[in-house]
């Protein structure tokens, strides 16, 4: 169960919020709709459930608050826009991306694909999908976890008919397996052909909370479509046998030879035909609109008297057409039926006197025509079924033809600190982007080394790592740095993880998988880089400058620190800014900007230095280090001791404080 209470949003400088305390449930088992027109706040709404956007009030689902979950997407499915994926990566690639992100085995990739008709396409890239594709693939992210309750914002909207039936028919089988399903709409006839019960928003506030059985009744106007060669005459003749009854009709023409009858019944039309012989080609129930002035009926009030003046229009509909003319409009299959939008008709409230005034001859123009009764009784159109009718044939084998669901998970895996790792491997390899920058590191190195080596002057070991004097960084730190970079670059620009989040989450877990990947690969990037610089090197000028410096161990140390380095600077910096470029941009600030300060705070006098510190760090233990452990930590302080090294380690312990800093301010919010 879901249970809203007390949304409101905070409100925007001079303007009112746009969710102004809106409390509803959403029972499981059932299918609730939000609905409201564009700007209701229906989106606002979800997204104040979700904890997405601040403000006041709580939801919970079965009973607990979002925040207070362990686990918040096998509680809760979200669909909310389109799926926040890389262009590049394929479908596949996407879902089992996600798959290591909520912790579901592999094998959920294909159940879940099979379910949603993916299995020809999974091989796509997301930059390739059309808007039902997308909207296929979202559902299948929400589902991935076999959540409990589905929150979707507008998911049919942009969908053909076809697509939209499948979809509400994929709702429909999740509510019957007793979980929640609440979707958004701005469609009254959506709402009330596949909900159980429609929640209405009006300018941020709620208005109506009703089964969808009492929503259709109340506040749509069922109607019944016409197509007929004679459609003026019939038109005028049902004008007039409703006034000499004293029934409220209204006839609408529309486009070509089509009427739109309100307040009659398909019966009641055929035997006016029939008894005029006049010809018909359509005779069908259909759910009209909700009204210019939709209200809720008050309880123990009269009915009172409605004149409505017909407004003409030329929309076209699409409906169902009746076997049987006597059926009345209980029986019609509104799921099966898609429907179009109405025309809209302007009401207004007059007296008696004026009813028995407006009850002049039957026109027997083309115009709309509207016939006016004394009461105000009820159209005998009546709804659809009822909302525990409905459940009852959505769960019953046979009555309902339900799209099936996925399997669902019977057991759970434990939480492991492998699944972050898991998470960053299939994000890193599942697009193009890390192999096309190796590439053009390992290129652009060999090129610049073979150069460097023409012109002369360059030592051989920046010769090896094809580092020119005047260049802030080689072209392997550049690169290991960018790949840093885009480690948490792309997740705030394809937010993977933030779809019921409302941002990439800020754990330690997560950052430690993201700088254990990102070392590996500075440190591959590293290797190939000096390998490739050699052998271009041997290969244009033979062995005279391919050869091993004598300190190889020291240079290789400090190669290696500062790619990776660089690396985890662009990992930092990118999960502090939220961006890529500004990521990079802590990259280079490190040579740039960073090392001159260094270096002029170690060009001053110095009183005091650090000899003996080799013999100091002994003494720290009783015993001796293990393994030469002082000879390294020994080392690692000499490369430390280096401007550039210095610089490095400075950056990286200011970025490494400010993300933990950020971090624990996001999660005192």
């Amino acid at each position: 169960m879901i249970q809203a209470i007390g949304l409101t949003s905070n409100p925007r400088k001079e303007l009112p919020p746009a969710v102004d305390d809106v409390s509803f449930e959403a029972r499981p088992g059932r299918v609730t709709a939000l609905l409201g027109a564009p700007g209701a706040g229906k989106t606002t709404t979800l997204r104040l459930m979700l904890e997405l956007q601040r403000g006041r009030g709580i939801t919970y689902f079965r009973g607990r608050p979002l925040h207070r979950i362990a686990h918040p997407s096998r509680e809760v499915g979200v669909l909310l826009s389109e799926v926040p994926g890389h262009p590049a990566r394929t479908i596949r690639g996407q879902l089992g991306m996600v798959c290591a992100a909520v912790g579901v085995p592999i094998r959920r990739v294909d159940e879940v694909i099979e379910v949603v008709g993916l299995v020809s396409l999974c091989d796509e890239r997301l930059g390739t999908l059309s808007r039902g594709m997308d909207r296929r693939l979202g559902l299948a992210c929400a589902l991935l976890s076999d959540p409990h309750a589905l929150v979707l914002d507008d998911p049919a909207g942009g969908l053909s008919v076809t697509e939209g039936r499948w979809l509400h028919g994929i709702l429909r089988a999740h509510a019957a397996h007793g979980g929640t399903v609440l979707f958004s709409t701005d469609d009254p006839k959506e709402a009330a052909r596949t909900a159980d019960r429609v929640i209405t928003l009006e300018g941020g506030r709620l208005v109506a909370d009703q089964e969808a059985a009492d929503f259709a009744r109340t506040r749509l106007r069922p109607r019944v479509a016409v197509r007929s060669p004679h459609a003026a005459r019939l038109g005028a003749l049902l004008a007039k046998e409703a006034r000499a009854a004293q029934r409220s009709v209204e006839v609408v023409r529309e486009d070509g030879n089509r009427l739109s009858v309100y307040g009659s019944t398909c019966a009641d039309i055929g035997e006016t035909a029939f008894r005029h012989g006049i010809l018909v080609h359509q005779l069908a129930d259909e759910t009209g609109d909700m009204g210019p002035h939709a209200t809720l009926p008050a309880e123990g009030l009269a009915s009172a008297t409605v004149v409505t003046s017909a407004l003409l229009t030329s929309t076209s509909a699409t409906s169902t057409s009746t076997d049987d003319a006597d059926a009345p409009m209980d029986d019609a299959p509104m799921d099966d039926a898609p429907m179009d939008d109405a025309p809209m008709d302007d009401a207004s409230t007059e007296d008696a006197s004026t009813d028995d005034a407006s009850t002049e001859d039957a026109p027997t123009t083309d115009e709309p025509v509207t016939a006016v009764a004394a009461t105000g009784a009820h159209p005998p159109n009546e709804p659809g079924p009822t909302a525990e009718s409905r459940t009852r044939a959505a769960a019953s084998p046979g009555a309902r033809d339900l799209p099936q669901l996925p399997p669902p998970i019977a057991v759970r895996q434990a939480l492991s600190p492998l699944r972050p790792l898991r998470y960053e491997l299939r994000r890193a390899t599942g697009v193009g982007t890390g192999y096309l920058t190796a590439i053009t590191v390992l290129v652009s190195s060999a090129l610049l080394s073979v150069l460097l080596a023409r012109i002369g002057h360059t030592p051989q070991p920046r010769l090896l790592a094809a580092w020119p004097r005047d260049c802030p960084l080689p072209p392997a730190a550049l690169g290991a740095g960018l790949l840093g970079a885009l480690a948490f670059g792309e997740e705030f620009r394809h937010p993977a993880l933030a779809a019921d989040r409302g941002t990439v989450p800020r754990r330690l877990g997560l950052l430690a998988a993201k700088l254990l990947v990102a070392s590996v690969t500075a440190l591959a990037l590293a290797v190939l880089t000096v390998g490739c610089d050699l052998e271009m090197l041997y290969l244009v000028y033979g062995r005279d400058l391919a050869g091993v410096p004598a300190d190889w161990l020291s240079l290789s140390a400090s190669w290696i620190g500062l790619t990776v380095g660089c690396a985890w600077a662009g990992v930092l910096a990118a999960g502090i800014f939220r961006s890529t470029t500004a990521g990079l941009a802590a990259v280079l600030a490190v040579p740039v900007v960073v090392v001159p300060l260094v270096q002029k705070t170690l060009a001053g006098p110095s009183v005091r230095k650090a000899a003996g510190f080799s013999e100091r760090l002994r003494e720290l233990l009783l015993m001796q280090w293990p393994f030469g452990g002082a000879r390294y930590i020994a080392a690692g302080a000499r490369l430390v001791a280096q401007p550039v090294g210095g610089a490095l380690m400075l950056s990286l312990t200011a970025l490494l404080c400010a993300y933990l800093l950020t971090t624990l301010r996001s999660r005192v919010r």
